[in-house]
């Protein structure tokens, strides 16, 4: 492709060598990677169905910002990847629709096999900038040493009710990740 303001700048061009060509730059791409903590505790107090109209508007963003996604969900007793670094698209809207909460909290499992997956996609793609963000209401028992995901981090916190355990600021700090709660 021609680069008309710059060969202009050089005054008028006489033969093909004049032309200047615009050269293509491709920007970095994106990956958002996204933990849904759909355990049976998330159901309380609408805390999913909220964290559910959070990822619909993640989602159009990712859409409208050419991102790629990952998620995965960690619910009964085993995490269950959804979709692995494709382009955002109105599947993932379908796929949301249908996530419903229940079973056990399988996160440390789910936190340990994205470690392991972000680790083989950046040799894949060592250009792409990576976010992790998780929806959790922190409701682990205990935790080991958690996962260095070397990538920007988001932890939202869910947890609502009465009874607030408050174990997702201490998780997102052993996670090196920002701490925000769903509602402010």
């Amino acid at each position: 492709m021609i680069d008309w303001v710059q060969t202009l700048l050089r005054g008028r061009p006489r033969q093909r060598a004049d032309l200047v060509h615009k050269t293509r730059h491709s920007a970095a791409q994106e990956l958002w990677l996204v933990v849904v903590d759909a355990s049976a505790s998330t159901r309380r107090h609408q805390a999913l169905s909220d964290a559910k109209g959070l990822l619909a508007q993640l989602f159009e963003d990712a859409y409208r910002q050419r991102a790629r996604v990952a998620v995965m969900t960690a619910s009964g007793s085993s995490p269950v990847w959804q979709v692995t670094g494709v382009k955002a698209s109105a599947a993932l809207n379908d796929w949301l629709a249908q996530l419903g909460a229940g079973g056990g909290t399988p996160l440390l499992q789910a936190l340990q096999e994205v470690e392991k997956w972000l680790d083989r996609r950046r040799k894949q793609f060592p250009q792409e900038q990576q976010r992790f963000l998780l929806l959790t209401d922190g409701r682990l028992k205990d935790w080991p040493v958690l996962p260095v995901f070397n990538c920007p981090g988001l932890l939202i916190d869910i947890e609502r009710g009465p009874i607030r355990l408050g174990r997702a600021p201490q998780l997102a700090a052993d996670l090196n990740a920002q701490y925000l709660h769903i509602d402010g």
